[in-house]
């Protein structure tokens, strides 16, 4: 789907990623959107998009072509490409299939929408609700190699790679510490944000907050405890990097993180909870002291079976570029701030 791919989930019609598809005079007459943007499009009430990423499927009175297609798909372009329409929406068959298709996009990384059995021609990729589900079992996750990694925040530090053969995604853990089984280590999932992380974003408080989860380890090793840092492979908390970026243009646009992710159509959560509970497991921890200021974060983690003993508070102070983010999530999303 990255590559423009066409898929066909368990049987159903032919679906083009409107962001990625390509082809000479490609076009079809309807589009799978999510509720958010049927919203934006007067398609929907805000009662049918409770959940923002769920397939609403639309029809206009000419078939899209790609160029319209994206349009309708990418909310940061309505200001480039205000005239859309008239659309009118229709019933889904079957939902299952066009949840998987939506889910599919969101893991590509891409925009979640599609042409509707385009006039075209090339392979297809067949896949059903089945081949996801096999592809999130963590099962599959394994420890891929170990090294010593002495680290500015400590010198004692081992960083453990995990790599699943289906996924090019590959995780790390860092610990921080010597490994003890008896004694329940400070722990902090960190999900990648090249912006923060890397280049020194203020947008958001990551980088900051990964520096200081690494010094709090440190403190914690010298006092004779340990840490861990599962890093995760999921940038913007699972929608992707581009996506990420969309959702940096809608803000600067006056909507918040939260709802600039919805009216991308893409989840305010979609971080792979799952997966950090296999690196824990794959590690021989079982119970952790979590470094969070998020209560959901604490209850994710103990719904797929890691026992957290303690919410450790991790907070920084704000600066003027990402003091309205952490208040969206005071105010949104339930951290303790």
């Amino acid at each position: 789907m990255r590559h423009g791919w066409p898929i066909c989930v368990t049987g159903g019609a032919v679906l083009l990623p409107a962001e990625t598809g390509f082809g000479p005079g490609v076009a079809a007459p309807r589009m799978l959107i999510s509720a958010a943007r049927a919203v934006t499009l007067k398609l929907a009430n805000q009662r049918e998009a409770a959940v923002p990423e769920a397939p609403v499927l639309i029809r206009a009175a000419e078939p899209f072509d790609l160029e319209t297609a994206r349009a309708v798909a990418d909310p940061a372009l309505d200001l480039v490409h205000p005239m859309k329409g008239p659309f009118a929406a229709e019933h889904i068959d079957d939902m299952e299939v066009a949840r998987t298709a939506m889910e599919l996009a969101r893991l590509a990384g891409i925009l979640p929408a599609f042409l509707v059995a385009p006039a075209m021609d090339g392979e297809v990729q067949d896949v059903s609700p089945a081949d996801l589900d096999a592809w999130k079992d963590t099962a599959r996750l394994a420890v891929a190699s170990r090294a010593h990694l002495p680290v500015a925040a400590c010198e004692d530090a081992e960083i453990v790679a995990f790599r699943s053969y289906d996924d090019l995604r590959e995780h790390v853990a860092l610990v921080i510490g010597e490994q003890d089984g008896d004694r329940a280590p400070l722990v902090r999932l960190h999900s990648e944000c090249l912006t923060g992380d890397i280049l020194g974003s203020l947008k958001c408080d990551c980088g900051p907050q990964l520096d200081a989860a690494l010094r709090a380890m440190a403190d914690e090793a010298r006092a004779g405890g340990w840490g861990v840092l599962l890093y995760m492979r999921q940038e913007g908390r699972g929608i992707g990097l581009i996506n990420k970026l969309r959702a940096y243009r809608l803000q600067d646009q006056g909507f918040d993180t939260v709802d600039a992710n919805n009216r991308l159509g893409l989840p305010t959560e979609a971080r792979d909870f799952p997966v950090a509970a296999r690196m824990l497991d794959l590690l021989g921890v079982h119970e952790i002291r979590l470094m969070t200021n998020n209560p959901a974060k604490v209850e994710a983690l103990e719904a797929v079976g890691v026992s957290v003993a303690e919410r450790v508070p991790h907070q920084l102070p704000p600066n003027p570029h990402n003091e309205r983010y952490l208040k969206t999530k005071r105010d949104r999303t339930g951290h303790i701030l």
